[in-house]
């Protein structure tokens, strides 16, 4: 009996023998197992996630796991992204998630070069997914010598789903006055191309002119030719006549920045070459007439007689 509850076990019809009691238990077992497996055998299969990015854990989670060796773990995941990428070339399937693998690497091992070197240079310029913008900012951070990582960002920028050329020229400017001597003068003026694509072409022209005279970009005069072919709305030089267009604006820059013809002329010409399509009727525009200028010759002065 049980002196502290009052009740009396020594009755027999209350116990319950062991041998019993351990069929019971193993009985639930059973069927809990049972119930399981059946559920497995008529669930429907899982689909496909080829490695979807809502799979891949925070880096946040993984330090802690990794206890120390979050650059071998980022190589690790790496790897499989890579893994992943391959087999999208052979099945033919799309994989759009490198960009997601390369964040989580470069969370982990932020100096993990290779993964800002793949993202730049595979991820499309019309992908709306735009987790390459975080994985490229932290190489530029990381890598500001790394030109060519700046172009390939500066370029999905201004052509992506979203363009922003200011956010392009900023990421540009830095490499004008790069001590870099790889860095090809195209690139180096690259900036400027997305600074007066924002611009009207009337302010574009305007700050063309503005450029062509200051002393830092004497020995880029010739990247304004084309940078001004494309303000007019031109896109390429295949034809005779944007040919002739071309020569024309070359011309007139050169005798401006050679101070024989002035800015109000040099300027009033260059909006006359725009695209027809494309002119705006403005009053408060001067255009002094639609012919061209004439070689000058060197006692050519800056005044009306520039121009034929």
């Amino acid at each position: 009996m049980n002196s502290e509850l009052g009740i009396d076990f020594s009755n027999s019809e209350l116990r319950i023998p062991n041998s019993e009691l351990t069929m019971r238990f193993l009985a639930i077992i059973i069927l809990a197992i049972a119930v399981i497996a059946a559920a497995f055998h008529y669930a429907k299969p899982l689909p496909s996630t080829n490695f979807d990015e809502s799979f891949l854990p925070k880096a946040d989670y993984v330090k802690y796991v990794a206890a120390g060796n979050d650059a071998s773990v980022a190589g690790l995941f790496w790897i499989k992204g890579l893994t992943e990428l391959g087999d999208s070339f052979l099945s033919g399937k799309e994989y759009t998630y490198l960009s997601h693998v390369a964040n989580l690497c470069t969370e982990l091992d932020s100096l993990f070069y290779t993964p800002y070197y793949f993202v730049s240079a595979i991820t499309p310029m019309d992908s709306k997914d735009t987790t390459d913008y975080v994985v490229m900012r932290r190489a530029l951070k990381l890598y500001p010598d790394q030109w060519r990582l700046a172009v390939s960002h500066a370029l999905r920028l201004s052509k992506g789903p979203y363009p922003n050329k200011t956010a392009a020229a900023n990421v540009m400017r830095p490499y004008f006055d790069s001590p870099d001597t790889t860095i090809p003068p195209h690139i180096r003026m690259m900036y400027k191309t997305f600074e007066l694509d924002t611009m009207q072409t009337e302010t574009a022209i305007e700050m063309v002119l503005n450029d062509v005279m200051q002393p830092r970009f004497k020995k880029f005069r010739s990247s304004f030719y084309n940078k001004t072919y494309r303000i007019l709305g031109y896109r390429n030089k295949k034809t005779a006549a944007d040919s002739t267009v071309l020569n024309e604006i070359t011309k007139t820059i050169d005798l401006f920045a050679d101070g024989k013809i002035s800015p109000a002329q040099a300027y009033n010409h260059l909006l006359q070459l725009k695209r027809p399509e494309e002119v705006k009727l403005d009053s408060t525009v001067a255009v002094s007439d639609s012919t061209v200028i004439s070689a000058a010759d060197s006692s050519a002065v800056a005044d009306t007689s520039a121009l034929n």
